[in-house]
């Protein structure tokens, strides 16, 4: 037997499920993941990851957590072909109408496709001790009982008896509250939050060496007050540009190339515009859309007594809006916070799941306060609205246009917006008179390559 059981079952072998097989492994004699996939021998692209074409963001705290889960992850996926960038310097904020001014943070992050990050992440939990990762292998149900459940129903074959069963099937995850029902277990409360998001992805060439207008290699924009639209372009690997465009509640991006490029050419600021009509598309690749109606946390924390031998992690739990980039890191906390669960309660019992589950819900409080706060500055959006929504929409709009010009202000804002540290950093007294005292006015362009000057870095 392992520290805490014999046999946990993962269900979802996306990176959610990875990583809770990576803590299980220290802790049960055999990890066993199901994936209802067929997953490729090489970094492509798959179905039940219906986002995974489009541009992903791996924030600095998920670098950093997954450094700790796997020590020479980053090394391994640079020499995969990722891109290391410094946040502060190469990732170009365009924000409330002008870009942030830039700096040198000292931070290294990394941009790939989520097909690389996943296969090299599922390479390194394949080599764990104990781990099995079946692809081809729908579940279609639980079993158990009201209080406990013990195991998993593949389509095929006879049931798995687990320990622990990790709920990890990701956005499309509510089937497991079906399953729930049908044992007679309590099934949580879900907040929706509707944003209508919708964008579509290209891709295009990228010269060895070759930089953006700015002189970055990864570029953000969101529309000042009132405009929905959003863009982003990566540089990944392989030698191509991830050019991702889109916004809220139906300013969505055109899939053919002709109405893809004419939504480029209508974005302030001339980076996304110089890729999309300057650049080479990669041949064969054609723009393609995925659209996301509503953000939703299944809220399993306010449950008295969760079923025993059983939770639930990753989108599954908790699915952001994709536009900020949160999931993977929140995803990467979260199984650490089941980590600390397991060690702090020594079984897969219902103390396991409570612990578990107030955990994971301190983890993703923030940063759904956060998206929300972007969120419903449209006033499309609906659903229920965290307390200090209003107040945090606001404040943050004057944070972003201090911003513009403070270098020290965008390397605070950063540090949040890369769960490096939390919201309230940017209430901080010398850094709340620059939000408050900032200009409505975009200030002039800065000379192409400029950045500002900064004490420390976001390391």
């Amino acid at each position: 037997m392992g520290a805490t059981g014999r046999h946990a079952l993962v269900i979802g072998g996306s990176l959610g499920g990875l990583l809770a097989a990576r803590v299980l492994a220290d802790r049960f004699a055999r990890v066993t993941v199901l994936d209802r996939d067929e997953l490729p021998g090489a970094p492509l692209p798959r179905r039940g990851v219906p986002h995974g074409e489009h541009g992903h963001a791996l924030l600095l705290g998920g670098k950093r957590q997954l450094e700790e889960f796997f020590p020479g992850f980053g090394a391994e996926l640079t020499a995969a072909g990722a891109v290391p960038f410094d946040p502060g310097q190469d990732l170009l904020m365009h924000q409330q109408g002008a870009p942030r001014r830039r700096f040198r943070s000292g931070a290294e992050g990394l941009s790939a496709t989520r097909a690389l990050l996943e296969f090299t992440l599922r390479a390194r939990v394949a080599e764990l001790p104990g781990v099995e990762i079946r692809d081809r292998t729908p579940v279609d149900g639980l079993t158990g009982g009201p209080g406990r459940i013990t195991g998993a129903r593949p389509r095929d074959g006879a049931p798995l008896v687990a320990d622990l069963v990790v709920n990890a099937s990701g956005r499309g995850g509510s089937a497991a509250g079906s399953w729930l029902r049908e044992l007679g277990c309590p099934r949580p409360r879900t907040d929706e939050i509707r944003v209508g998001v919708g964008y579509t992805t290209r891709l295009y060439r990228r010269a060895p060496g070759e930089r953006l207008a700015g002189g970055g290699l990864l570029h953000l924009l969101a529309g000042a007050d009132g405009d929905k639209r959003a863009a982003s372009v990566f540089a990944v690997e392989g030698g191509r540009w991830m050019v991702t465009l889109g916004g809220w509640h139906r300013a969505h991006a055109p899939t053919d190339p002709e109405g893809f490029a004419r939504f480029a050419a209508e974005l302030p600021g001339e980076t996304v515009r110089r890729v999309v009509l300057d650049g080479e598309p990669v041949p064969g690749d054609a723009p393609r859309k995925f659209t996301f109606p509503a953000a939703r946390w299944r809220r399993f924390e306010r449950l008295r007594n969760p079923p025993a031998g059983f939770v639930t992690l990753g989108d599954a739990l908790c699915s952001f809006n994709p536009l900020y980039g949160q999931g993977m890191t929140v995803a990467a906390r979260q199984a650490a916070a089941l980590a600390e669960a397991l060690d702090a309660t020594g079984g897969a019992d219902g103390a396991l799941a409570r612990a578990y589950y107030a955990a994971a819900a301190r983890v993703v409080a923030d940063p759904w306060r956060m998206a929300a706060a972007g969120d419903f500055a449209h006033a499309e959006t609906t659903g229920p609205r965290p307390r200090g929504t209003g107040f945090r929409g606001w404040y943050t709009g004057r944070v972003l246009r201090a911003s513009h010009r403070s270098a020290t202000v965008n390397r605070t804002l950063m540090d949040v917006q890369q769960l490096l540290a939390p919201p309230t950093a940017v209430l901080r007294p010398a850094l709340a008179v620059r939000a408050l005292l900032a200009p409505g006015r975009p200030p002039a362009p800065l000379p192409e390559g400029a950045t500002g000057r900064v004490a420390g870095h976001a390391g």
